[in-house]
């Protein structure tokens, strides 16, 4: 018998335009690897994604900065063709908000983790996500939400400069705004005219306290809570390397034994009563040794597949399984296994991984998007490097990575974010 149950398919939904999404290329390879009939509704039209042997079809996604309403109509729409119930992946905030807003109505259609609707919300809003660490005693930095231009000033030096700016809700951040939903501020008076552009922004700003980064500070855990809420298929991993260097998303990551991480990743999500797939960012303070929740993402992290454990499941995986009534499996962890995004990190491809290594792009089973991602890539290099001489604004081969995307501080520099 089958792992998984092949009779019921899988709907990946991305919101966010990200032809480099290299987490829903995982998340089509890991449920079509186990036979199960993959749909993906996300802008893939010029993405290596739609390259992979294992997407059943494309669907045409919602449109940008689309309500709830938009997004359901898109997935009633997907669920007349399909014509069977689905299991649904969301793989960005936006969707996954959506989705937990949206949950009595797209049942029967649709098999969603069974949770209050608010909680996606609740966990992806930086103002909330501080309010929820300080309920459950976790650790995390210092937050201030100042009320004005001239508060934010002081909130600024207050906190000891430089200070972390986070807009609450990222994923309403309009798109070609030239805002980041985290930035390193280096004075009051950039704190100041940051804070001028809320209205833009759609939603509160956030500063923190900085955590400086260093050698293995940098953590997350990836999980998934099941029907009963235990934690089961994912772990910690530790950030080697991060694209941009020092602060960006994870390049190169290893799956690491950490029992204090693993502690608090279950305890946050037994007393948020979670169900779902999570992907949780922590920073280690060099001072007190403490790990501090930087973020709580409620869907598969982008290198979820990282873990990949001895029974062959992943969160993914693990959220097809639990919602079509199946036992998940006992495997175990494969401590010093290795996640690389070969277009972030080309050169670690090279070194030794004695625990094993997955790649991003690369398949020897689906050889497709690795192929399309280094044509796509060197244009969108060489659009770059055309701006940055000069040579004026080139339209790029396929929309660039933006918003949450591609922050000026990395996922777990997020919160230090």
């Amino acid at each position: 018998m089958p792992l998984l149950d092949t009779r019921v398919p899988a709907v990946i939904l991305r919101v966010d335009r990200n032809p480099f999404h290299h987490g829903t290329l995982g998340a089509v390879r890991s449920l079509g690897r186990a036979g199960v009939e993959v749909h993906v509704v996300a802008d893939e039209s010029r993405s290596p994604v739609r390259s992979s042997r294992y997407v059943h079809r494309l669907h045409t996604p919602p449109p940008t900065g689309a309500s709830a309403d938009d997004i359901l109509a898109v997935l009633r729409r997907v669920a007349d063709r399909i014509a069977r119930p689905a299991v649904l992946v969301p793989m960005d905030d936006a969707s996954a908000i959506a989705a937990g807003r949206l949950r009595d109505a797209l049942a029967p259609s649709y098999l969603l983790p069974a949770m209050p609707g608010t909680l996606p919300e609740r966990v992806a809003d930086k103002a909330e996500l501080a309010a929820v660490c300080a309920s459950a005693d976790l650790p995390h930095p210092e937050t201030l939400v100042p009320d004005s231009p001239e508060r934010a000033a002081a909130d600024a030096t207050r906190l000891g400069l430089p200070v972390v700016a986070k807009w609450s809700r990222p994923w309403l951040l309009p798109a070609g705004s030239g805002l980041r939903s985290t930035l390193l501020v280096r004075s009051a008076r950039q704190a100041r005219e940051l804070h001028l552009r809320s209205e833009e922004a759609g939603s509160p700003l956030l500063l923190q306290a900085y955590l400086p980064p260093g050698p293995d500070r940098d953590w997350f855990f990836h999980g998934y809570a099941d029907h009963s809420g235990a934690v089961r298929a994912g772990g910690p991993g530790v950030k080697r390397l991060a694209w941009p260097r020092g602060a960006g998303l994870t390049a190169v990551g290893n799956w690491a034994p950490n029992p204090r991480v693993r502690a608090l990743a279950e305890r946050l999500t037994g007393e948020l009563d979670y169900r779902g797939v999570f992907d949780l960012d922590f920073r280690r303070c060099h001072a007190t040794g403490r790990y501090h929740l930087l973020d709580f993402n409620p869907r598969p992290g982008a290198q979820f597949r990282l873990f990949e454990d001895t029974a062959g499941l992943d969160v993914v995986r693990a959220l097809h399984l639990d919602l079509t009534g199946r036992p998940l499996p006992d495997g175990d962890p494969v401590a010093g296994r290795a996640f690389v995004v070969e277009n972030y990190a080309p050169l670690a491809v090279l070194r030794a991984a004695p625990g094993g290594r997955e790649l991003a792009w690369y398949a020897p089973d689906d050889r497709g998007p690795g192929r399309a991602m280094w044509s796509l890539w060197a244009r969108h290099v060489s659009g770059r490097l055309r701006e940055r001489l000069g040579g004026g604004p080139v339209a790029p081969a396929s929309p660039v990575v933006h918003r949450a995307a591609s922050p000026s501080l990395t996922d777990n520099e997020k919160a230090s974010s």
